[in-house]
């Protein structure tokens, strides 16, 4: 199952934890009726992709994969299961499924926020990545993420395509810094943390 109207809560734990639209629920639904999992529950966990960003995954599981430490609530008769450290994190959520002419995905609206976008700097980069350089680099492959921010420094890590690339020093240095100088001007300095001989994504930490 896929990663990524008006909410409509259904029991007093959805509109605490998650919230899932009609456009959700029906997708969904469809889904377990396609995979014949009608009475499987919807596992939702949510783990750091980066520093500034969430990564979310929905499975289904079976009513005995229950563990101590889930969460677990009944939307309009969808059972989900949330974790602790997920729930945490997804706290107020709702979730949505989304279709454009792009393709088509399951999407959270979180209130949550890693800790680092809490820099004002940090959140306008992520912004940027989000909107518009993600969007470019995914044609080949790859994505980009703020690793961290350190006064007006920023920190980059390059995945997928772009990890181990031998151009991606070139598209850093021509695209990506432009981008990001232009929109955010008070950023001094953009350095790559990717290791991209080893092959690592080493997560830059200053003395």
């Amino acid at each position: 199952m896929s990663e990524m109207s008006s909410p409509t809560p259904s029991s007093p734990a959805a509109p605490t934890l998650l919230t899932l639209t009609s456009v959700a629920r029906d997708k969904i639904r469809a889904v377990q009726q396609a995979e014949n999992r009608a009475e499987s529950a919807l596992r939702v966990s949510v783990e750091e992709e980066s520093a500034a960003a969430w990564r979310y995954h929905l499975y289904f599981v079976e009513p005995n994969e229950r563990t101590p430490d889930d969460t677990s609530f009944d939307v309009e008769g969808i059972q989900i299961f949330v974790d602790d450290e997920s729930a945490a994190r997804l706290s107020g959520a709702t979730l949505d499924y989304v279709e454009e002419l792009s393709g088509s995905w399951f999407k959270f609206d979180n209130p949550n926020k890693p800790p680092l976008l809490g820099n004002p700097i940090a959140a306008k980069v992520q912004e940027l990545l989000d909107d518009k350089i993600n969007p470019q680099v995914a044609s080949h492959g790859g994505r980009v993420m703020l690793a961290d921010v350190q006064d007006t420094k920023v920190f980059l890590r390059f995945g997928g395509g772009c990890h181990g690339c031998g151009m991606s020093d070139v598209t850093l240095r021509q695209g990506i810094e432009v981008m990001i100088r232009e929109a955010i001007p008070e950023v001094t300095e953009i350095l790559d943390t990717t290791d991209h001989t080893s092959g690592a994504n080493p997560y830059y930490r200053g003395p």
